[in-house]
């Protein structure tokens, strides 16, 4: 009978131990939460215009500000996942701000209209002024 060479009985030793670790964090009260705090974010694609309910803390007081805009970008995965929101304030100009899906702050997102767009980047709408930078509306079954 073959020996198993030490260094892959650590390997071995060490993924279940890992494995162990990952099933006992899952049933903790931390990653329910973290689930239950997903399920605020609504399903959406690039080109949606949305509405992110963000918390902001000043000082000892909590508030939650509402950002409107055109998702232009998704990217990443896990905690990492983030999606990018445009929006043109008040004077012309545009604004973005990037969002993390897994962000405590991020109370809730609500999609307020579907575009039917071919790209996952929308990157050029940056390029876009007027009714040059309009979306078609995704056509909806009524």
């Amino acid at each position: 009978m073959e020996s198993i060479p030490q260094w892959r009985k650590f390997i071995a030793e060490r993924q279940v131990k890992q494995s162990e670790a990952v099933v006992a964090a899952a049933t903790t009260e931390g990653i329910t939460e973290a689930s239950a705090d997903m399920k605020n974010i609504a399903l959406f694609n690039p080109g949606d215009t949305v509405d992110v309910h963000y918390k902001v803390v000043e000082g000892d007081k909590e508030r939650i500000q509402i950002y409107t805009g055109t998702v232009i970008n998704i990217r990443g995965g896990g905690t990492d996942k983030t999606f990018t929101v445009r929006k043109i304030s008040s004077g012309g100009v545009g604004v973005e701000r990037i969002f993390f899906f897994s962000s405590p702050f991020v109370a809730k997102v609500e999609v307020k209209r579907e575009s039917k767009v071919r790209r996952a980047k929308l990157f050029y709408l940056r390029n876009l002024r007027g009714k040059a930078a309009r979306l078609k509306e995704k056509p909806t079954n009524r």
